[in-house]
């Protein structure tokens, strides 16, 4: 949750949620690699791509994301953490620039008493509740 009314827990994962994007904008792929498990299977989907199973594809993905110059500086926000005994889950925005933005989703385990990521996805989203969604792209 947001605000005031956080327990211990939801504000630990927060805090590993935040260090996850803070090696993503930072571009640290030591701390990316730190971010996520080594001990539980993990999967990521990038907006566009594939799924990607397991640690080592995860993590080659995101060495190439982090090392291409062209990729886009990252930042997080609106993050609501759910925490579920020993998994939790935040969603959050992920601010691409000043008109793009995703909406992301961060599944992570405690492990060895770290919160550890076990899955990301992000995809594009319209922030206008108005607009009728194409039901072709609905599941």
């Amino acid at each position: 949750m947001q605000g005031g009314d956080q327990s211990s827990t939801e504000r630990e994962v927060l805090t590993a949620n935040a260090n996850f994007y803070r090696a993503f904008r930072e571009r640290d792929v030591g701390a990316m690699e730190r971010a996520w498990s080594s001990v539980h299977p993990v999967a990521c989907i990038h907006p566009g791509w594939e799924v990607l199973h397991g640690r080592d594809e995860v993590l080659a993905s995101w060495q190439a994301i982090l090392e291409n110059p062209a990729a886009p500086e990252v930042d997080c926000a609106e993050s609501v953490a759910v925490v579920l005994g020993e998994t939790a889950y935040v969603t959050c925005v992920e601010l691409l620039g000043p008109d793009v933005e995703l909406v992301a989703t961060n599944l992570f385990v405690r492990e060895n008493g770290d919160w550890k990521l076990v899955h990301h996805q992000a995809a594009p989203f319209a922030r206008d509740p108005a607009a009728d969604p194409d039901p072709s792209q609905l599941n």
